[in-house]
């Protein structure tokens, strides 16, 4: 499958990693453009190139956007719509400015990403620890396999990005749609950075 990375921090850039290791095409994106990536490919195996946002999101059967949460209106709207985006992004008021929509919890910032982009977003890897992701993949069944939580309106853009996880390493758990299933696994929830398996993501996600 071919990837397009939208961000390239800890989140972005392991997952590129991983997905490269996985045999996927990565093509990976900054704010600071191509040419300051030339480490981050070189350390990294597999096909990767480095892009620029709108190469990246043209590029991607699936778009992983990792950037801070209050920059979403960077993105390259026109060429994500349409598209499966794995939206790790977590809002931070401290660090991202307060957004009125998200403190009195009248939406998510899945849900704003959504209708800015117009894209099938999937909100996935932004309840994980980036060095867990880095260090705690393990095989299907093993009894340390980490859970995922995923959550989505289109059912099938959420289907891919749990077979991507899983082929990485870990258990996706389907918490629901962006609204409600969004909610639980968002900062201050009880699955938010937790070291769970799928069962106990499921327990705590099923009692949110």
């Amino acid at each position: 499958m071919r990837i397009g990375m939208i961000g390239a921090g800890h989140i972005g850039a392991t997952l590129a990693a991983h997905l490269t290791g996985a045999g996927h095409d990565v093509a990976i994106a900054n704010s600071r453009g191509p040419g300051t990536l030339e480490d981050l490919v070189e350390a990294t195996e597999g096909s990767i190139r480095a892009v620029t946002a709108d190469e990246a999101a043209d590029f991607g059967d699936v778009v992983v956007v990792s950037i801070p949460y209050g920059r979403y209106l960077e993105l390259p709207a026109a060429a994500l719509r349409g598209k499966i985006v794995s939206d790790t992004c977590n809002y931070y008021p401290q660090r991202d400015g307060a957004d009125p929509e998200l403190d009195d919890d009248s939406t998510t910032s899945s849900e704003k990403i959504q209708e800015y982009t117009q894209a099938r977003v999937v909100k996935s890897f932004n309840a994980i620890y980036w060095y867990n992701l880095r260090d705690r993949a393990r095989p299907r069944g093993a009894p340390d396999r980490l859970a995922i939580p995923v959550s989505a309106d289109d059912e099938e853009a959420k289907r891919t990005v749990s077979a991507l996880i899983d082929q990485i390493g870990f258990d996706a758990v389907d918490a629901g749609d962006l609204a409600t299933g969004g909610r639980k696994h968002q900062p201050g929830s009880r699955v938010y950075t937790a070291e769970l398996s799928a069962d106990e993501t499921h327990s705590l996600l099923d009692a949110a």
